[in-house]
């Protein structure tokens, strides 16, 4: 006897998934807000048209206006101006009417003119999850309203007039993953609080009035971009995690040594310490740190001797050794004439005379007046300076010595070369000071992740131990299936919780593009009718550093596929409310894999095997048609 074919399920799924381009109907409350918004700027001129008939969820954005509907309400509202000419009217009514979008969780309003103080009634938008008030000429301290904004996860104030101190309140925003400051006017200390945004990613405050030294950021784990230049942070080097992407410390006020584990930081592709007064012996192993495309210890005081066998990172594009006390000889991959290569070196007193350098007694005399005090002792070097003021000549002569012994300990120390141990690796998305708009044109998934993936635990790296301790260190008892390039194993976590994970081999020359865009894509994979991913943890080799294997971290949904309830065994079928009930799963899945997440993923040649059920009969997909980074084409399932 034949099998039975279900067209009706088919059919309903298709109507389904055509139902969702219909078109969104605005409360007519929000109609007329975004018309007093268009009255009141008089901008864009193109929108001159709009009036109580204008269909604002279908509009057709452009660089100055976006408009971001979803479920009849708008979530996102983009305004980018290019006039720095400050509005005739009240910014206060402007924001109690922007306010009255109770809905909005992306608003960015650029390069709109708007002076004076931030409103407080900002702080009404409950439900706002960015904010970009970049380049305008606000003024006055940061509003505490922004305080209630529990849910906010981007905050962009760049290029404005903010005086005062940073909040300490911004420290208790327990989402917050990109904060960003910069060229305002705010001085003080930074908050202590400021330790508790484990979520950070992005943090910039370069061109303000901050000084004093920067707490230790050892617990942001998550932090892969630090920007802090040209205030007065010092003295001491800011302790950070080794995740570290990016770190700008230029022109500020720190002269102490820089950590010797820095060379372990094996994500750290920009370095810039110039124009400080960092002391002590430079790492010649930043040189050829895997990741490091760029170098900047310019104008400081640092020393150490450098040789012509010395090796290079080959993608190190820009070096700037110029302006310390380094002697010897410029490492030979340093010296070769290369169109991609910027090296400059002035300065210092090395043999090459190509660039200016010092004669060798100079860098030799200053490099005897540097002293470095270990991390440790700098917090009692003020009450150490006044017990020797007192004491003895013997006692004088006794700490000379001591001071002697130690400096020639910490250097001894500082110059050795660390072993490298292969570390787990993340991918950023950077933080762009000229294009805050492609930033946030990718926020739309935001919305959709926090409202369809709540029920999920924070997307999140994992340790290779954490993976090897879930699956037995991969015991081929937990094997759920194999390919030539992958595995997949089932694994419990710590916390009782059940998970997929596919271990993968990653082809030999992979770009760091290619590794931040799939990273970044699998991360936003997270919703109701998906099979979601839980985080990811990369291998990376000893010998090189290279990542050899990726591992992503899936939910692990155990119940059968949809074919074993629509074909399978009589008492296991689904029932026909059941099967639409699944067809609009299936359906509201889809629509999430084109459209809750930017860029979208399409096509995705979906079958009926790929679409699995859990213990409650709710339907997850399982393959979207993403490509891994593996050896083959292998797709995610």
């Amino acid at each position: 006897m034949a099998k039975p074919v279900h067209y009706p399920c088919y059919l309903h799924l298709l109507f389904l998934i055509l139902s969702f381009h219909r078109s969104s109907q605005l409360q007519p409350f929000q109609s007329q807000s975004l018309l007093r918004i268009q009255q009141l700027l008089n901008y864009p001129s193109f929108s001159t048209s709009f009036d109580n008939t204008t269909d604002f969820c279908n509009i057709e954005p452009t660089p100055s206006l976006t408009l971001v509907c979803y479920e009849d309400n708008i979530t996102q509202l983009h305004i980018v101006g290019n006039t720095g000419v400050p509005p005739n009217f009240s910014t206060d009514y402007f924001f109690a009417t922007v306010a009255s979008l109770s809905s909005l969780k992306v608003l960015s309003l650029v390069s709109l003119g708007f002076s004076g103080p931030l409103p407080e009634s900002i702080g009404q938008l409950s439900s706002l999850e960015i904010l970009n008030a970049s380049s305008n000429y606000f003024s006055g301290s940061i509003p505490a309203s922004l305080s209630s904004l529990k849910s906010l996860q981007t905050l962009i104030l760049d290029h404005n007039k903010f005086s005062g101190e940073v909040p300490g309140w911004v420290g208790f925003l327990p989402v917050l993953a990109v904060l960003s400051l910069k060229n305002n006017s705010l001085s003080g200390y930074l908050p202590i609080s400021l330790t508790r945004l484990e979520s950070l990613r992005i943090f910039s405050l370069s061109k303000n009035h901050l000084s004093g030294q920067v707490p230790d950021l050892h617990n942001l784990t998550n932090l892969q971009v630090l920007e802090l230049e040209d205030n007065h942070f010092g003295p001491d080097f800011p302790g950070l995690h080794n995740k570290v992407v990016t770190l700008v410390l230029r022109n500020n006020s720190f002269h102490s040594g820089i950590p010797a584990d820095l060379v372990t930081y094996h994500q750290l592709q920009k370095l810039d310490l110039s124009f400080n007064g960092f002391v002590g012996p430079f790492l010649p192993s930043l040189l050829s740190s895997p990741p490091m495309n760029y170098l900047d210890i310019s104008h400081n005081k640092f020393t150490g001797m450098l040789f012509e066998n010395m090796s290079c990172h080959a993608e190190l594009a820009y070096v700037d050794l110029s302006s310390n006390l380094l002697t010897g000889e410029l490492p030979t991959c340093l010296n070769l004439s290369s169109e991609s290569r910027t090296v400059l070196y002035a300065r210092n007193c090395l043999s090459n005379k190509e660039q200016e350098q010092h004669p060798f007694n100079f860098c030799h005399n200053e490099a005897l007046a540097v002293k470095i005090l270990p991390r440790d002792d700098v917090k009692h070097q003020r009450h150490d300076k006044e017990v020797l003021a007192s004491s003895t000549m013997g006692a004088v002569v006794g700490g000379i010595a001591i001071v002697g012994l130690v400096f020639l300990f910490v250097k001894w120390v500082y110059s050795k070369d660390d072993v490298k141990k292969p570390q787990t690796r993340i991918l950023v998305k950077n933080l762009s000071s000229v294009n805050t708009v492609k930033l946030l044109s990718d926020a739309r998934h935001i919305s959709q992740t926090m409202k369809l993936g709540a029920s999920l635990p924070n997307y999140r790296t994992f340790s290779l131990e954490e993976l090897k301790e879930a699956t037995n260190n991969f015991d081929a008892s937990n094997l759920l299936s194999e390919d030539s390039n992958s595995q997949m194993y089932k694994g419990k976590l710590n916390d009782g919780s059940l998970v997929a994970i596919r271990s993968s081999k990653v082809r030999k020359k992979i770009s760091q593009r290619t590794f931040t865009h799939h990273i970044e894509l699998i991360s936003k994979l997270r919703h109701n009718h998906l099979i979601s991913a839980l985080g990811h943890c990369f291998d990376c080799c000893q010998d090189d550093s290279s990542t050899g294997r990726i591992f992503n971290i899936f939910e692990f949904v155990p119940n059968g596929t949809l074919r074993d309830y629509i074909s399978g065994i009589p008492e296991n079928k689904l029932k026909w409310p059941q099967r639409i009930g699944a067809a609009i799963g299936v359906a509201r899945g889809i629509q999430f894999l084109h459209t809750g997440i930017v860029p979208g993923v399409f096509p995705n040649n979906l079958k009926i095997t790929d679409v699995v059920l859990d213990h409650d009969l709710l339907v997850k997909l399982c393959s979207y048609n993403l490509p891994l980074l593996t050896e083959g084409s292998v797709m995610t399932r």
